[in-house]
């Protein structure tokens, strides 16, 4: 099949919200959800559980139907993978996006999960840790590499500046780790914090991190970054969901899960990460705060601003933010 014919995983994958808000009448379609939350934390992390949650519900109840038909698997990635089944193939689908990286200890976080899946499903293919990513913006997808070159240009150094530093002096924080899953992919999702283990105001002269700061979520920063670009440049993003999430694992083979029986086993396995990960990464009531146990968007690195055939972590750095 020629490579342009190939249809991947993500296209044949519906990527709907299902936070119960509706987008259509913003120009910024990430300020629905704040009016709709009145711009409260709590509010916004409710919607982003709700999403992940019923998600994970009907994908459940998808996977272990009697109608159930197999696996999405990808067939692009096959190809990268296995170089058998078309030699020379290259992946023709440039995208251009700002990426949020995800620091040690996530990365640590993630292997540990990697690794426990790996234990029902061996062949699954796991996103490398040097490529894990959130995608905190898509400015858009599968064009050729010199569209893409025209629209950085169109963005211009100075758009491009602000919004990979944005995260230095806008430190959003993301919490509450769970596995969200479907026929296609595996991710490591978060929620944004809402005060949760900190303390309401800071004590004289300290710089610790207080409820105040929880109030500039994740949420809005997709927010901004998005109103800084739309600025010189179209937005085209397949998605603004609320959702927060690096893919740490995508399916190549019906192999691993070719009966009702192993699919019941692998849901299972999943549900009981996801208890572990509760009991041991959520933070608990009036419990110490964890650092170890959340995510501050640009710890380590600025935003990575990429280009070029990205979707399973590739292509290449245009700018990297400063990171603190």
């Amino acid at each position: 099949m020629s490579s342009s014919m190939l249809e991947s995983a993500d296209s044949r994958n519906k990527f709907e919200d299902l936070s119960g808000v509706s987008s259509a009448a913003f120009a910024n379609p990430y300020d629905a959800l704040i009016e709709a939350c009145q711009n409260d934390p709590a509010k916004l992390q409710d919607r982003y559980s709700t999403h992940r949650v019923t998600r994970n519900g009907q994908q459940k109840e998808k996977l272990l139907s009697s109608g159930f038909s197999g696996l999405i698997l990808d067939p692009i990635l096959q190809r990268l993978t296995d170089a058998s089944i078309e030699p020379g193939f290259q992946d023709p689908r440039y995208c251009l996006v700002f990426w949020a990286r995800p620091p040690a200890h996530i990365r640590s976080l993630v292997d540990q999960v990697q690794q426990k899946m790996l234990s029902l499903a061996p062949k699954l293919w796991l996103m490398p840790l040097t490529n894990l990513h959130l995608t905190a913006l898509e400015i858009t997808h599968s064009l050729t590499e010199p569209e893409i070159i025209a629209i950085i240009a169109e963005l211009g150094k100075l758009a491009i500046e602000s919004m990979t530093d944005y995260t230095y002096n806008h430190r959003a924080r993301l919490i509450k780790p769970m596995i969200s899953y479907d026929g296609a992919a595996l991710a490591l999702s978060f929620l944004p914090a809402a005060g949760e283990s900190l303390p309401p105001h800071a004590t004289n002269g300290s710089d610790e991190r207080t409820q105040e700061d929880d109030k500039f979520t994740y949420h809005h920063l997709r927010r901004d970054l998005f109103n800084i670009a739309r600025q010189t440049v179209p937005i085209n993003s397949r998605y603004v969901v609320p959702s927060s999430h690096i893919t740490v694992g995508r399916f190549l083979t019906q192999e691993d899960l070719d009966s009702p029986e192993k699919m019941e086993l692998f849901i299972k396995k999943i549900e009981e990460i996801n208890a572990w990960l509760k009991e041991e990464y959520w933070p608990k009531e009036d419990g110490k705060r964890r650092e170890d146990r959340e995510w501050i968007v640009g710890q380590e690195k600025g935003l990575d601003f990429r280009q070029g055939a990205l979707w399973y972590g590739g292509g290449t750095t245009v700018r990297l933010g400063k990171g603190f």
